[in-house]
């Protein structure tokens, strides 16, 4: 079968794929790009998109709910999972239709879509979802194949319907009782999502505290409002064994640091662990390098181990974010077509975990800071001392920063709080022009928004 060249392929058509294809193609390179399931990635399709569009439902559940703390009188709230989830498929269909028109709309630049693999170090072969097998070479491809959900290693999960980030989007009721395995971004903003559709929920998790990359206080801050909106939260908490009942129900047993137990729900998530996308992709034909997890190994270029070859998004491996991948694209997008030299080397890395209110993240924690060496101070305001707060009613958790005491300069910060990734969006953009913090302490920002919090928070340096 004759070889069809390219100058670049790309492998997978998510947040670097997607927009490198067709940076490609405008450039004047003649290019592939090849995806298995559907344009977007995981980001569209069953990460970001569907959930945050699925956890604005379950806001306003709560907001209905809480309408007589505000002299406002409603009738008993219901939720219909249909509607959300029609609500969240039609949200999808937009985004990906969007991205795939960008992508079948660019001149010079072919979409396939089916299964590639490698059957050198730069030809590949795909199996087309239509029937039928292409042979494809370049000098230049791409990997952008991103993760998957992590089966579980649980004895008895095999005779369990366990539900996992994508599955559980798509359920038509609401589940009377949700157990979930893992305490991190993904169990925790779908433990949440679901207390508020109705369910009661459990939150397993096998560390001694939630967000394993969050500073305590931090972590203890957010357990204290999932408690508050009645999720049971256990912490040193390891499942051993789960089966199913003769009528249906699903038994969890535990090991906790009181003995042995046995939970009962109704369903059960899994949100511990994601696994990369590379095990049908015969890099042994390449000479590209994974570590013992999958992932592939990448420098601060994003240059793989075999010439040519680049790694982009969550199939390098952790922080596996979006904008992270996106970035990937200009990284790429820089050093391949505009010449430049652009790397990964010390980018700022931003997250918001999207419970309510929101956890917001950018730069250093307080434990990586000491471990660093630095000298640092640390100001820290609980967000019922924000006039914004307090006069919409969302005043649960805190904001903290952490500077550096020679320079002035921010180092890090967490805002636990109402609408708190925007408020740590603006901590980065300071972060980003250098700017020491008393410029933010004197700043003059509109009365009453959240920014103006800034004003008092460096108040409370120590």
């Amino acid at each position: 079968m004759a070889i069809q060249q390219y100058d670049a392929i790309i492998i997978g058509a998510g947040q670097s794929g997607g927009p490198l294809s067709t940076a490609f193609a405008k450039a004047g390179w003649k290019t592939a790009i090849i995806e298995r399931e559907h344009i977007g990635g995981t980001c569209i399709n069953e990460g970001c998109t569907p959930t945050k569009t699925m956890v604005a439902s379950a806001r306003v559940a709560y907001l209905a709910r809480r309408a007589a703390d505000y002299g406002v009188q409603t009738g008993p709230i219901s939720v219909d999972m249909t509607v959300v989830r029609k609500r969240k498929r039609d949200i999808v269909d937009s985004f990906r239709g969007g991205s795939e028109s960008r992508i079948k709309n660019t001149e010079g630049l072919d979409l396939f879509m089916g299964e590639a693999s490698f059957t050198g170090s730069k030809t590949l072969e795909v199996h087309l979802n239509t029937g039928g097998v292409l042979q494809l070479g370049a000098e230049t491809i791409c990997i952008n194949t991103g993760e998957r959900p992590s089966t579980p290693r649980l004895e008895g999960i095999e005779n369990v319907p366990w539900l996992n980030s994508t599955t559980i989007m798509e359920l038509d009721s609401v589940p009377e009782h949700l157990l979930v395995l893992g305490g991190g971004y993904v169990g925790l903003e779908f433990g949440q999502m679901f207390r508020r559709f109705g369910s009661q929920v459990t939150i397993i998790q096998r560390s001694a505290q939630l967000l394993a990359r969050e500073d305590k206080d931090v972590a203890e801050a957010v357990a204290d409002i999932l408690r508050e909106d009645g999720i049971e939260v256990l912490l040193k908490t390891a499942a051993t064994r789960v089966t199913r009942t003769p009528d249906g129900k699903i038994e969890l047993m535990v090991s906790t640091s009181e003995g042995e137990r046995v939970l009962s729900g109704s369903h059960i998530l899994v949100a511990a662990g994601r696994t990369p996308n590379t095990h049908k992709l015969n890099l042994s034909a390449t000479g590209v390098e994974v570590d013992k997890r999958g992932y592939i190994r990448a420098n601060d270029l994003l240059e793989t181990s075999a010439s040519g070859i680049y790694a982009l998004g969550d199939v390098k491996g952790p922080p596996a974010f979006t904008h992270i991948s996106y970035d990937d694209f200009r990284i790429l997008r820089t050093n391949l077509i505009e010449k430049g030299h652009a790397t990964i080397k010390d980018r700022l890395v931003p997250y918001t975990v999207f419970i309510d209110p929101q956890l917001g993240r950018i730069g250093l924690t307080e434990a990586e800071a000491h471990q660093q060496g630095k000298n640092i101070k640390i100001a820290k305001m609980p967000m019922n001392y924000v006039a914004r707060a307090l006069e919409v009613d969302e005043t649960r958790g805190l904001m903290k920063v952490i500077v550096d005491a020679d320079t002035k300069q921010l180092l890090g910060a967490a805002i636990l709080g109402l609408e708190g990734g925007e408020i740590m969006s603006m901590l980065e953009i300071a972060m980003m022009g250098k700017l020491p913090y008393t410029v933010l302490q004197e700043a003059i920002f509109a009365h009453p928004t959240l920014a103006e919090s800034l004003n008092n928070l460096f108040g409370y340096l120590k």
